[in-house]
């Protein structure tokens, strides 16, 4: 499966840039899924390089990208609206590239500016998943990142590690789902938000085999 590096145009408040994104095109494509990266790395992650090739190789077109701060270098998160018109930008991009409906995809931090941006209607993917949804700071329950997700209409899934410790206390994180419209939960077994299990040290695409075949059902079924 190729990989065709491309430039996505964003406009930010300051004026219009691009950011760098990656373009996984499989034939005869069944969905195809807009991919974000988290907080803390970038798109060429082996966890997300791993999790594209193989919703590539079922058949999925995927294009992953990055947030304007990494595409100049900086380690910190810019402002949400930032990520927010990354976002605006990518669902642009797709609309041309691969017109249709498509499934809006980030681990963690970037799940959660998707899930913002798609409560603001900023972008109008078919659906949402969110792959270890940082509800809260970990040992911060009293700061949940939650009043925007019942707003969104589209189907949601949660991809979770049970040990995540941006969920615990779990009967909030439960409560947070069952107030969204369309919401439901794929737990990870013993995992952590980057679903590892302790004890058990796992490659990422042995991480992404677990996790590939959940997104390619969900992506397939909007």
């Amino acid at each position: 499966m190729s990989v065709e590096p491309v430039r996505i145009a964003v406009a930010l408040p300051a004026g219009d840039t691009e950011v760098s994104g990656l373009w996984s095109a499989a034939p005869a494509a069944a969905a195809t899924v807009a991919l974000a990266h988290g907080a803390g790395a970038g798109m060429e992650h082996p966890f997300l390089t791993g999790l594209a090739d193989a919703l590539a190789a079922s058949g999925i077109s995927v294009l992953r990208f990055v947030f304007p701060y990494v595409e100049a270098g900086r380690r910190m998160p810019g402002p949400a609206p930032h990520a927010m018109a990354t976002w605006a930008g990518v669902e642009a991009w797709l609309a041309s590239a691969a017109p249709g409906r498509y499934a809006a995809v980030g681990k963690s931090y970037g799940g959660r500016m998707a899930s913002m941006a798609s409560a603001e209607g900023v972008i109008a993917p078919a659906g949402l998943a969110y792959l270890g949804y940082p509800l809260h700071p970990p040992g911060r329950p009293e700061k949940p990142r939650r009043e925007h997700l019942p707003s969104i209409a589209v189907p949601q899934v949660f991809v979770e590690g049970e040990n995540d410790p941006f969920i615990a206390p779990r009967a909030q994180f439960d409560e947070v789902v069952a107030s969204c419209q369309d919401a439901r939960v794929h737990w990870i077994a013993g995992g952590n938000h980057s679903f590892e299990v302790k004890g058990a040290r796992r490659p990422a695409d042995e991480i992404v085999a677990a996790l590939a075949p959940v997104i390619a059902e969900f992506a397939r079924s909007l």
